[in-house]
């Protein structure tokens, strides 16, 4: 690596960081407090403050309750929650104890796991650690992994549906205590594993996986997968993915992360604040390995891709420096002659600083006299440190006038508005038309917010613009000038060939006509309430809304809430639900619709895209694949309510509108990537236009949460004596109207061996560049679903095979599987990949399924972790100081996520699952009635009592309900584009508690295993591959599911 200390002389920090504890980092910049839900109740004599002890009127509560159910539903904390504060006894209790494990079972799981070693397996963990280091033998993370003391409670897997013949009492009204109790229930379904070193791939008869009853065992890095006694271990020993996100957020509080110092980046979930120093902040820009093989030998011998994962209008964290936007005139920003790169803190400046020598190609430059500076002895230039282009990884040039392709004005934000009659009976309409309200002027909050001059606080920026239309079977433009009383209304029956009957008034200013747009806002709905036309014609209002854009660019917001059968571009009902062989066909997974196609072709040509927001309040079928292609093609996004309530949805969609419109957003885009000499890129992956390869990529609109993957290959051999280097330029029209290029700088260290690349993976950047490829590779090649799910199991079986061939420094017993320290939780990732509707086998409608695999295409490294494994807090057994900040560091204190699986859940248990998408409140059925009263309100003491409907945490002057809003409040903070609302999954009432079983992706659900028989499958096929038995599936053979073979009839 370059020597950074010939740039900056940094003061000593505080010496604590979760990547190397013996480097120091910059002092924390002024603290973050995450936001505070409003709390009307100062915690004082009444109700319980953090830290004072609990009413005594709860305990006699309890205790007479007790005494009635005649079960100990009320004690002390679980054995997961933590050891609780002194002097606290949660009153929400906890489960009954548990049966201790017989000596039999403890005999044999001492007798499996006895011989293994769960170090770091030869990858250390050290990111940033420097030569001085690699001698030193690296202490084992005893944090890795949870320390359980008592055994779990249930290895019943929950899985939503039971199968035919399945008694009640073993899925949702069950005490899940009893699961492991049920006659004849075998727990956990493994494959025998003989003990023997050498592994012999005898296929497995139905009659010999009937009566399986293997284990497995696992440790830091090490998975054992066969014991000579056959016991049973807990599934606590795998590699736990809650465990790995919050061990590290606790030194994040008080540490910045350096981005040069130390190259491998926290968790994706993790909230930090980044000091740029020249390399941009993982929240642009990951690479999947921070320190690369100098050859394409060596890439090929770890098995990983090498990949950059873009999100290049990332929001920045307070306390981090908002970024640096230059503009350097008619001449425009320096950049090199032969690749065009742009000015960067690496290039290097020679002959007394006449000429600058490009980082990427290596092209020895004249530098331009405008930009000229004398250099120090170092050779450092004089006015580096006034050069933000020279001191900070990610900046942003304001570009002249040869960069334009038409005249750059402020956004133009169009709302297509569906008013046909299912829109209108259902609601859909008027809450849009409320969100729009609040997106654009803020609810009755907000609307008092005013800026230095005393002038109402714009929601959106300044030259900025809006416009509405709406449709049915034909198209209503609005004049919304402001001197006019009330909007006219201007309707064009023409939907064969739509004009824009309007050449002013379409556009105006929010603010100056916020009279005219309140007014037509509220009264849309009562305006259609008579004409209910059931058929909307979508393809011409879109044509219509880009006629309107064409001179301009900008952006549509249209809703849809049936399914388009009128005019041009109708649509029909492609899928039935009869899918032969349980999956759809892969043409219901894209459109060939040539109007469609034609649209969002001219839409990205204009700088022009689109965001949907589509309801199906019948849960009928919408054709998402057809009209989605607008929007993913465009750079936009897809909001789906597959079974829209109004009661329980309006809140989100009105989050979500409100989202969509005040983001980061910046239209008429083109990117570029450019790499070091030795390196080529290989593919992209995300939503936009290439149209050959080597082109610029064209995007109609790219906003704050957007993401894309960009893979490369080898075209020569890197030095290992010099760094590699990535730069990305966004070329894109702000919000405001200004013609701007973000470049993004990223550099790596090379190294001759491969192994010590291990050391730098950043996890997140592989499952991120792994789910981007499949779902590129099901939407745009003829591999069917079976085939993507078979193509990342073998992926995960080659890296970690490899991984074991040529990376090992000690040996290993062969029954052991051996992960990269940097790998841990791999596996669980793609597990969570095979399990998500965009791949997962069985029945899924494809407007879901569609949307899923669009929206892995598009979605950053944060959101995507979220989603593939999502948070699960208990509220049942907080610590009085959870959900209040923390008096040391100011940030709001977050109990420990548990592991998703039903094991863990607590009878009386109360648990906030969130994946980013939805947030469920699943409350089991014997929840404490104080609990409920605490959380809802004294006058609901029952479940159901509870309004099924309920989508927020009322406010109310209790300790546990302040600290469930203090926490919602935080996790909006760390999600991607969609809102936060409550959804109640109580457990034998609401339907929403499939869901809820489908979340729990460490158990036996969603048609693929459990996260156990996960890694006995995935280690099966290391053997085989290192005993050169394997057989790779490539969609003949068995799946990745093979593993069930033995449960299913045969067809054939």
């Amino acid at each position: 690596m370059a020597d950074y200390s010939m740039y900056h002389a940094l003061g000593q920090g505080e010496p604590l960081d979760p990547n190397d504890p013996n480097r120091t980092t910059q002092p924390a910049p002024p603290q973050f407090q995450p936001p505070v839900a409003p709390n009307p109740y100062h915690p004082g004599a009444e109700y319980n403050a953090p830290g004072q002890q609990p009413q005594q009127q709860y305990a006699q509560a309890y205790a007479q309750q007790q005494q009635q159910q005649q079960q100990q539903l009320y004690g002390a904390p679980s054995p997961m929650a933590g050891p609780p504060s002194a002097g606290f006894q949660s009153p929400y209790g906890a489960p009954p104890p548990q049966s201790p494990m017989s000596p039999m079972d403890d005999l044999g799981l001492a007798a499996q796991m006895g011989g293994m070693s769960l170090g770091g397996a030869g990858a250390g963990a050290g990111a940033g650690a420097g030569a001085e280091h690699h001698g030193r033998k690296k202490k084992k993370d005893r944090h890795a992994f949870h320390s359980v003391e008592a055994p779990a409670g249930s290895s019943q897997p929950f899985n939503g549906i039971p199968p035919a013949g399945t008694s009640a009492t073993q899925f949702l009204n069950a005490d899940p205590s009893l699961a492991g109790r049920i006659p004849g229930h075998q727990g956990y379904g493994h494959f025998p594993m003989p003990a023997s070193p050498a592994f012999s791939p005898v296929p497995t008869s139905a009659a010999d996986f009937a009566a399986r009853d293997a284990t497995q065992g696992v440790g830091s890095g090490v998975f054992a997968a066969g014991g000579p006694q056959g016991g049973k271990p807990s599934p606590d020993d795998t590699p736990s993915v809650p465990l790995s996100r919050d061990a590290v957020q606790p030194a994040f509080h008080t540490n910045v992360y350096p981005t040069f110092e130390r190259l491998v980046p926290p968790p994706a979930l993790t909230s930090f604040v980044a000091l740029d120093q020249g390399n941009s902040s993982p929240k642009f820009a990951r690479l999947t390995m921070t320190n690369l093989p100098a050859s394409a030998e060596g890439l090929k011998s770890t098995g990983l891709p090498l990949g950059l994962l873009l999100q290049p209008l990332a929001e920045t964290q307070p306390g981090e420096l908002p970024i640096p936007v230059l503009d350097f005139g008619e001449q425009g920003p320096p950049r090199c002659h032969r690749c065009r790169a742009y000015m960067n803190p690496f290039m290097m400046f020679k002959a007394g600083g006449n000429k600058f020598v490009c980082n990427l190609c290596t092209y020895a430059n004249d530098t331009p006299p405008e930009y000229f500076c004398a250099l120090s002895p170092q050779g450092v230039r004089v006015d580096r440190d006034q050069r933000p282009e020279l001191m900070r990884g990610t900046v942003e040039f304001v570009v002249p006038k040869e960069y334009w392709t038409k005249e750059p004005v402020g956004m133009r934000y169009l709302f297509v508005i569906d008013v046909t009659q299912e829109s209108y009976n259902k609601g859909f309409l008027e809450s849009f038309c409320e969100g729009i309200l609040s997106a654009l002027y803020g609810g009755s909050d907000e609307g008092q917010e005013q800026d230095e001059n005393g002038e109402p606080r714009r929601k959106i920026p300044a030259g900025a613009k809006v416009g509405f239309v709406t449709f049915d079977q034909e198209i209503h433009f609005y004049n919304c000038n402001p001197a006019l009383e009330q909007a006219q209304m201007i309707v064009m029956p023409d939907i064969e060939d739509p004009f824009l009957p309007l050449s002013d008034g379409l556009f105006v200013d929010p603010y100056e006509g916020k009279a005219v747009i309140s007014s037509l806002l509220t009264r849309l709905p009562q305006m259609f309430s008579n004409i209910k036309n059931p058929e909307p014609a979508l393809l011409s209002a879109l044509n219509a809304a880009v006629a309107a854009l064409e001179k301009t660019g900008g952006k549509v917001f249209c809703s849809l809430a049936a399914l388009p059968t009128w005019g041009p571009g109708r649509l029909f009902m492609r899928d039935d639900g009869k899918h032969p062989g349980g999956e759809p066909d892969k043409k219901l997974f894209t459109t060939e619709h040539p109007g469609w196609k034609k649209l969002a072709e001219r839409m990205v040509s204009l700088g022009v895209g689109a965001d949907f927001f589509m309801a199906s309040p019948s849960g009928g079928y919408l054709d998402i694949a057809t009209v989605g292609h607008v929007s993913s093609t465009t750079g936009g996004e897809t909001f789906f309510y597959p079974n829209y309530v109004v009661q329980r949805d309006s809140t989100k969609l009105s989050l979500e509108i409100h989202h969509a419109v005040r983001r980061e957003t910046g239209y008429a885009a083109l990117m570029k990537v450019r790499c070091s000499n030795g390196l080529q890129v290989n593919a992209y992956h995300g939503n936009f236009i290439q149209h050959t390869f080597g082109a610029d990529l064209e995007i109609g609109v790219v906003d704050a949460d957007k993401a894309l993957a960009v893979t490369f290959g080898y075209d020569g051999k890197l030095d290992s004596k010099l760094d590699a280097h990535f730069q990305a330029a966004l070329l894109y029209t702000t919000a405001s109207g200004q013609r701007r290029v973000r470049c993004i700088n990223v550099i790596a260290g090379v190294s001759d061996q491969a192994r010590d690349c291990l050391k730098f993976i950043d996890q997140d950047a592989v499952v991120s560049i792994l789910a981007k490829e499949a779902s590129t590779k099901l939407s745009s090649t003829s591999a069917n679903l079976k085939e993507v799910r078979s193509s990342l199991t073998e992926k995960t079986i080659d890296i970690l095979a490899l991984y074991r061939k040529n990376h090992l420094a000690v040996p290993h017993p062969p029954q052991q599987l051996v992960m990269p320290e940097r790998l841990k939780e791999f596996a669980m990732y793609v597990l969570g990949m095979l399990k998500c509707r965009a791949f997962k086998g069985g029945n899924e409608t494809s407007d879901r399924r569609v949307h899923d695999m669009r929206l892995i295409r598009s979605m950053g490294a944060r959101e995507l972790s979220l989603y593939l494994y999502p948070r699960i807090i208990p509220l049942h057994n907080l610590q009085p100081e959870d959900g209040y900040p923390d008096a040391a560091t100011g940030h709001l204190r977050m109990p420990s996520a548990l592991r998703a699986s039903f094991a863990r859940v607590e009878p009386g248990g109360v648990y906030l699952v969130d994946n980013g998408q939805v947030c469920l409140l699943w409350m089991h059925a014997q929840t404490a009635p104080a609990l409920i009263q605490d959380l809802f309100g004294e006058d609901k003491t029952t479940l159901q009592s509870l309004d099924p409907y309920t989508s927020t945490i009322p406010v109310l002057e209790t300790h546990l309900n302040a600290q469930t809003r203090n926490m919602i409040e935080y996790m909006r903070t760390v999600r991607g584009s969609k809102g936060l609302t409550i959804q109640l999954a109580r457990q034998g009432i609401d339907g929403a508690e499939f869901e809820f079983a489908r979340m729990l992706v460490e158990d036996r659900n969603n048609e693929a295993q459990s996260y156990v028989d996960w890694l006995v499958h995935v280690h099966k096929g290391v053997q085989l591959e290192l005993a050169g038995q394997r057989k790779r599936e490539d969609g003949e053979g068995h799946s990745a599911l093979g593993s069930f073979t033995g449960l299913r009839p045969s067809y054939w």
